[in-house]
């Protein structure tokens, strides 16, 4: 659009239409922006904040912007997601964990029947099969039996239930286990039961012999 020729801004006449549009709607280039009536250079007023211009490249640049706060966003919402399903998943493994070993637990009585009756020869018939397939399932779900004799003394592992000395070790050493203990993963559902047996050369040393010696001198006298 351009100026009128004639007339006045509110007087008589063909009235007078200003193109402000700082873009030419037919060549879609930006417009250099003429002085003011004060005599302002060109460009002068126009504001660095690009929010506040107008056109196709203006609009290019917040798009963008936006665009780049959205990515963020997301990639934050999605490192947070990530973090509480993982911690979410390690919970509820510890928990499953926890159940299995509570279960397991209140089993190693009946194991230790079996046990004992392994070894008196009455593990027979239907029992042996019930007793078997109990066995199995609880290696199923992770129950580790551990403690025999030999072994070297634990404190972590082992309840020492008797102690002695033997020529035949070399430190302490399980050499008999009365009761084997179970472990579910790393946790310990039941300490071995064991005695326990020392070197020799660890005995208490023996009352030294001047007192007996003074003692049978005075029974002399």
């Amino acid at each position: 659009m351009t100026d009128g020729s004639t007339g006045s801004e509110f007087g008589d006449g063909d009235p007078v239409v200003r193109d402000k549009r700082r873009i030419d709607p037919e060549t879609g280039e930006a417009r250099e922006p003429a002085e003011s009536s004060a005599g302002a250079p060109a460009g002068a007023g126009v504001p660095d904040d690009i929010s506040s211009l107008t056109g196709p490249s203006a609009q290019e640049a917040l798009l963008t912007e936006a665009l780049s706060e959205r990515t963020a966003d997301l990639q934050r919402l999605q490192a947070e997601y990530v973090n509480y399903k993982r911690r979410v998943d390690r919970d509820r493994e510890a928990s499953r964990e926890l159940v299995i070993g509570s279960v397991l637990s209140e089993l190693l009585g009946i194991l230790d029947d079996v046990g004992r009756a392994r070894e008196a020869g009455e593990l027979e018939g239907a029992f042996k099969a019930v007793a078997e397939s109990l066995e199995r399932v609880t290696e199923k779900l992770g129950l580790q039996k551990f403690g025999e004799p030999g072994d070297a003394f634990d404190p972590r592992i082992h309840e020492a239930l008797l102690h002695n000395y033997s020529d035949e070790v070399d430190g302490p050493t399980a050499t008999m286990v009365m009761q084997p203990g179970y472990r579910h993963g790393e946790r310990i559902l039941r300490a071995a039961r064991v005695a326990v047996s020392e070197p020799t050369e660890k005995l208490p040393e023996a009352p030294a012999e001047s007192t007996s010696n003074e003692d049978a001198d005075k029974s002399a006298e």
